[in-house]
């Protein structure tokens, strides 16, 4: 059985944790080890996951199956006006394919309705096989962008949209 718990402070060395578990199997082959090492560095240091978690719209879940944390779930509402954007998603290898996924997007979309909000948006890259996932889950491309991460990194994604 999976489920959702918030995710404090003291869960900030778990989310690290799991998100270079999985970003070190999820990307390997989509991009360069550098870009992986200085987007973790960037986008979960302590300082930057602290500061989300003292946004009030923005929240962190760990996925839960059988009393492990195999997973997380960031995301933010009122991103745009009635738009809840998921910021993060990620499972580690071994819950991958096992519907855990699926139970949190449907957590988030009931998140995304009991807060008002109309709409989740996504960013995806380009390559990775997550597009699948999330079309099977509603979600379809609305643009495509490449966006400078600095260091002469890009990201280079499809832009999805879920309408509740």
């Amino acid at each position: 059985m999976t489920s959702l718990i918030k995710a404090t402070e003291k869960d900030i060395p778990l989310i690290r944790e799991l998100a270079e578990k999985s970003w070190k199997s999820a990307y390997v082959e989509l991009l360069s080890k550098e870009q992986i090492d200085y987007m973790l560095a960037e986008m979960y240091s302590v300082e930057e996951i602290s500061t989300h978690l003292q946004n009030p719209n923005y929240h962190y879940y760990l996925i839960v199956n059988e009393n492990i944390a195999i997973g997380f779930i960031g995301y933010e509402h009122y991103y745009e006006p009635q738009t809840t954007k998921l910021h993060r998603i990620y499972l580690v290898d071994q819950a991958k394919g096992k519907g855990c996924g699926k139970t949190a997007l449907n957590f988030l979309k009931k998140q995304t309705s009991e807060n008002g909000d109309s709409r989740i948006i996504l960013n995806v890259n380009k390559e990775n096989n997550a597009k699948s996932v999330y079309e099977s889950q509603g979600f379809s491309i609305y643009s495509e962008g490449v966006f400078d991460i600095g260091n002469g990194f890009v990201m280079d994604d499809y832009l999805m949209e879920f309408i509740l």
